[in-house]
């Protein structure tokens, strides 16, 4: 059967990309950050997960905000850079692996989960961006990929109950597929920013820093925060946070290996935290 051997999280601040696009990752705003990147590469390298399944938001780029799913994965063989106003990143194409993602589609529906399925899809720097933070700038991705995009942008977002329960089933989904390859998990976006009103720049490293030490033995009560919360803790973009319970919901017995905070990144915290599976 598959195996998922690790997990990880991460915040897809647009700059990231941009500054390892245009070759600023060693300018001294920037050099503390990437700095901060490379044992989680290295990591990555180490572990080689065959196929990564990346939770993430569309920023309105391949999903208008006239029709918004809750849940939505992406089931095709590969997946484009989406233009999202300065031609798209001159970064690899995502490789899918419809097998696995036609597995889980079903298996999640089956399972009362009904999530809707993109046979095409382009992926904006909430897809890309993670994938730059965990793997740098290489000619293509050193793994297989599996979008799957949450709403998180227009309310009414999922609550993060459910997410986590969201989690959990993927893995059930993973241990129930019939192949030898090893999968990796990640959650994406946040942590606390607000990017508009009255608050914009609003940045609350006490939440942050809770939200990590809770994320990896507690997350049952990371799961129980009602998104009025989120909004007045973490500004009105920390309900991305929500997303990481999905990767924590998949992950049985996690060990914490790496993790790394960064204040400020273009008026964001950004945050990132790493995980093994332990296996039992």
């Amino acid at each position: 059967m598959a195996k998922l051997i690790s997990g990880a999280a991460m915040s897809h601040i647009p700059p990231i990309g941009a500054a390892s696009d245009n070759g600023k990752t060693q300018d001294p705003y920037y050099k503390p950050l990437f700095d901060g990147f490379e044992p989680a590469r290295k990591w990555m390298r180490d572990t080689k997960p065959d196929t990564v399944i990346i939770i993430y938001n569309d920023h309105a780029s391949a999903f208008s905000v006239d029709l918004i799913n809750t849940f939505v994965l992406g089931v095709g063989e590969e997946f484009e850079p989406h233009d999202e106003g300065y031609g798209p990143r001159k970064v690899p194409t995502g490789i899918g692996n419809p097998e696995l993602a036609e597995h889980m589609l079903e298996h999640l529906i089956m399972n009362d989960f009904d999530l809707a399925l993109a046979n095409e899809m382009t992926v904006d720097h909430g897809f890309t961006v993670p994938l730059t933070t965990m793997c740098g700038a290489p000619d293509e991705w050193p793994c297989k990929v599996i979008p799957l995009c949450v709403n998180v942008i227009k309310y009414t977002q999922p609550k993060g109950s459910r997410c986590f329960a969201l989690g959990k089933e993927i893995r059930r989904a993973i241990d129930s597929y019939d192949s030898d390859e090893t999968v990796a998990i990640w959650g994406t976006g946040g942590m606390s920013h607000q990017l508009q009103g009255e608050r914009a720049g609003f940045i609350n490293e006490e939440f942050d820093t809770m939200f990590l030490d809770k994320l990896g033995p507690d997350p049952e009560s990371l799961a129980r925060i009602p998104h009025i919360d989120y909004l007045r803790d973490a500004g009105s973009e920390g309900i991305e946070l929500i997303m990481w319970l999905i990767m924590r919901g998949a992950m049985k017995s996690p060990k914490e290996v790496y993790r790394n905070y960064h204040v400020p990144m273009s008026n964001t915290a950004a945050g990132l935290i790493c995980y093994d599976e332990q296996q039992q």
